[in-house]
């Protein structure tokens, strides 16, 4: 289903002189990515005084663009009157609390339900926005809170803010046994070798870097504070895996341990719960529009918060009878 748009009509400033098409038409529509200007140019959507050229032409400045606009439906997911726990709301962005259990895009085996289908019911003209809006991810088993862009524009820029590493995106983990101090891990991630629906650190992947803090120490397990500089798939689970401390209830990267001398509430909560303790609880960025700097946070969800409060118990509990 295509979006009715308007020719757009612009001239290239001096100061673009010696620069490429695709470049100089990036700073002149910033509503636009330049892959997405670079596309409608090599399809003879976008004429340079009135002929068609490549992404790579120099610009002198002063020529006369002229652009049709071409947005087609970016997503083929339905609409849903599925619940959103919105945190935050204007006309360039959606913050989203997302709790654990909701997966965020439609795939093989999940065709709705999803995040994306209750964004599209939330707000339809995200049906032209890439991937409704959505600009990074959370897992199914993870709760916690997510940017959702309403235009293009702002879409644009908090890619490009991702991509620069200037979204704070700060997570809070339950991972098993006692951490000693927080730290960095600065390993590549990469599709496992064998299960494909694992992620694993291998030489041949992604960069990925994770810094953590100790929050709150207890006798079997550790709280801590996990911050993304990176953002690929399971990045935090494969990383405190990686050096030894899985996150509680991750069964794809860790397994169910039951410590011994826990409590009988401790072995009930740890058997009960089947996700991994792992919630995004803020996120800080720069607004597209305003320029202003967003910083939303929220609690952790109320079967993590028993899952600690347990922990913290048993902890008690065993000091006491020491």
């Amino acid at each position: 289903m295509s979006q009715a748009q308007p020719t757009l009509n612009a001239s290239i400033p001096p100061e673009s002189a010696g620069r490429r098409f695709d470049a100089a038409l990036a700073e002149l529509f910033p509503d636009y990515s330049r892959s997405r200007l670079s596309t409608w140019i090599k399809a003879g959507d976008v004429l340079l005084d009135g002929e068609q050229v490549i992404p790579r032409h120099i610009v002198h400045g002063g020529e006369q663009v002229e652009i049709k606009v071409r947005m087609q439906r970016e997503v083929s997911a339905s609409p849903e009157p599925i619940d959103l726990d919105i945190r935050f709301e204007d006309a360039d962005l959606i913050v989203v609390n997302k709790p654990a259990g909701l997966i965020v895009h439609p795939g093989a085996g999940n065709p709705d339900g999803t995040l994306q289908n209750a964004l599209l019911h939330h707000d339809p003209d995200l049906a032209g926005i890439p991937r409704a809006g959505l600009v990074h991810r959370l897992d199914k088993n993870t709760s916690g809170l997510m940017v959702v862009a309403r235009t293009l524009r702002a879409h644009t820029a908090l890619v490009e803010q991702l991509s620069a590493r200037t979204v704070h995106r700060q997570y809070e983990a339950l991972v098993y046994g006692p951490m000693v101090a927080g730290g960095k891990v600065d390993q590549p991630i990469g599709r496992h070798p064998v299960d494909r629906l694992r992620q694993a650190v291998r030489e041949d992947g992604r960069e990925a870097v994770t810094h953590y803090r100790v929050r709150e120490k207890f006798r079997i397990m550790t709280l801590v504070e996990c911050r993304l500089e990176t953002g690929r798939t399971h990045q935090i689970r494969v990383h405190m895996a990686h050096v030894r401390h899985p996150i509680v209830g991750d069964l794809s990267y860790g397994n169910l341990r039951l410590p011994k001398g826990a409590t009988p509430e401790l072995i009930e909560a740890l058997r009960g719960f089947r996700r991994q303790a792992l919630h995004a609880e803020r996120l800080e960025f720069q607004h597209p529009a305003s320029g202003e700097t967003v910083k939303i946070e929220v609690a952790r969800p109320a079967d993590m918060e028993a899952l600690i409060n347990t922990v913290r118990e048993d902890s008690l509990a065993f000091a006491g009878g020491k």
